[in-house]
């Protein structure tokens, strides 16, 4: 075959056509890159069907991120489905023989539903995995390459790691209820120091058991820095097996660059991850870009006694790289900037002041401007001035770092953030109101009218009961008035505009006050300027505290 196989076809004059991985989207370069890692590696690459059997889901619903499937019914009558994960194929259809490891590697799409556009996306993945024979050297590889891979894919990169037996363990110390522990790891996940205490008192957790899993907070840093840190905390054999496997590992990682951090608050699903979890993070990218964890329970499922370990690669997350930088990042500055989404109206006046007191002042007053970004490069502090509402969603996608937001807003947002302060500002609770006669009527769905839709459904939800939602932008008190409602599910403050149209607090459920957030990529590479400010903005709100 000739060299240059196009020539042929060419026109005399015309310019030659040379393909350069170059001229390639960041993805596509990605999948080039990736590949060639995972085969020096000695995976094989494993190639599954569009569709799979619906059954196979069905029976392990608990190892989704989410139940919702696009199913249908092929020519034969087998209901099937568009896969929305592949490891269960894989870990399906592998079946390895005793002490037999084999190594996998895959570039598959799936088809998840997104909260955002209310329908399914179809999701790029490559990721690699290993099955069967599964000790403490291909652990090592697995997450040897998850950092390889980050730096095939950028200069910047963080990869975090935690471990669910030591998390399993605490909690078997504890003697967490079952039914409370899931609640647990996701207070712990957001770092939600107020609530994760809260939550461990009301599960009958005495004080010092509470105070013992609220340190689980501090540890999260540096390698090095916190292993001993956790080690200390150990209470049993399980969680000093888990540190012991992270310490096997503090060697291998220091090979892979980048930076790698040890943070046991990061916890997987707890049906799915039993030893090992991580998440990769590249800057620039608003949410993790590779995630995976050990899963011997779900291999086990096919494969009895087998092990497995692996991770996926989401490589339409690297679409944002090759998108124009924005506007307001343009001016370029040696400091690390904080850019804070700070809501319009009394809150964020009351934060910013806060703020201004510790620092984070900026020379220009957004009040006396119309400008929606002020900043002072030489503080490291930027503020964007958005509606409330619309805090969490700058955070969760990355346009800001951090930001202050209504524990009622942040709730019903459902929004994927660090909660790293409870500030007390602006206090209120969420509640169940109806007319002063009111009496319910277990016999059919209660009516209830309000704005804060999700947070009415999971309420009620918790109490077992049906209900019919009416949602309402303003004006929610009007509803049961006029036989729209039985009741409404509102914020309420003082109650003074309840009890002027004839309404009663039937049940408070939801307190609520202003919270602190992150972003969590953002946290990753600028925890120290993040931690920094929540330093002096507690010490400010105590003093405030004590001066009453």
């Amino acid at each position: 075959m000739p060299e240059n196989v196009g020539d042929g076809c060419k026109k005399q004059g015309e310019p030659t056509m040379e393909f350069s991985i170059a001229n390639l989207q960041p993805k596509e370069r990605a999948s080039f890159a990736l590949r060639a890692l995972y085969e020096a590696a000695g995976c094989r690459k494993y190639h599954m069907g569009r569709f799979e059997e619906y059954s196979l889901y069905q029976a392990n619903r608990s190892f989704l991120s989410s139940e919702q499937v696009i199913t249908f019914t092929d020519l034969d009558g087998r209901l099937l489905a568009l896969k929305p994960d592949v490891t269960l194929s894989i870990a399906k259809t592998a079946q390895p023989a005793p002490g037999e490891t084999l190594r996998y590697y895959y570039h598959e799409n799936v088809y998840r539903p997104s909260a955002e556009s209310h329908t399914f996306q179809e999701i790029g993945q490559m990721g690699l995995e290993f099955l069967g024979g599964v000790g403490e050297a291909e652990v090592q590889q697995a997450v040897c390459l998850a950092a390889q891979s980050l730096g095939q894919l950028g200069t910047d990169w963080v990869l975090e790691v935690s471990h669910m037996g030591y998390l399993f363990g605490l909690l078997d110390a504890l003697q967490a209820p079952e039914d409370a522990r899931a609640g647990l790891l996701r207070k712990l996940g957001q770092k939600n120091a107020h609530e994760l205490r809260a939550a461990a008192l009301a599960a009958g957790l005495d004080e010092d058991a509470a105070d013992t899993l609220c340190r689980v907070l501090t540890l999260c840093g540096g390698y090095a820095d916190t292993l001993p840190r956790a080690e200390a905390l150990c209470r049993n054999d399980a969680m000093r097996a888990a540190v012991a496997e992270l310490q096997g590992l503090a060697g291998p990682l220091e090979q892979a660059g980048g930076a790698i951090r040890l943070d046991l608050t990061l916890a997987g699903e707890m049906e799915y991850y039993n030893g090992l979890v991580f998440q990769g993070y590249l800057k620039a990218l608003p949410r993790p870009l590779l995630k995976g964890g050990r899963y011997d329970l779900l291999m086990q499922q096919f494969t009895p006694g087998a092990g497995a370990i692996g991770f996926a690669v989401y490589l339409d997350e690297l679409d944002r790289l090759s998108a124009p930088l924005p506007p307001v990042q343009k001016n370029s500055t040696d400091m690390v900037m904080l850019n804070v989404a700070l809501p319009k109206g009394r809150l964020g006046d009351k934060v910013y002041n806060l703020l201004a007191g510790i620092g984070y002042g900026c020379p220009e007053d957004y009040n006396a401007t119309r400008k929606l970004v002020v900043e002072n490069p030489a503080a490291g502090i930027r503020y964007f001035l958005v509606k409330p509402s619309d805090v969490a969603i700058y955070v969760e996608h990355g346009a800001a770092d951090v930001g202050i937001v209504g524990k009622d807003i942040l709730t019903e947002a459902e929004a994927d953030v660090y909660e790293l302060l409870d500030t007390g500002l602006g206090k209120c609770r969420m509640c169940v109101a109806a007319p002063a006669d009111y009496q319910d009527d277990p016999s059919r769905p209660v009516r209830v009218a309000t704005k804060f839709v999700n947070i009415a459904k999971a309420y009620y939800a918790s109490q077992g009961r049906d209900i019919d939602i009416i949602k309402l932008n303003g004006s929610i008190e009007l509803a049961p008035i006029l036989g729209l409602s039985d009741v409404i599910v509102d914020i309420v403050e003082t109650g003074t505009t309840l009890r002027e149209n004839g309404l009663k607090v039937v049940t408070e459920f939801l307190p609520i006050s202003a919270r602190f957030i992150a972003n969590k990529a953002s946290y990753q590479f600028k925890h120290a300027e993040m931690d920094t400010m929540l330093e002096k903005l507690r010490a400010q709100l105590q003093n405030k505290e004590e001066a009453k």
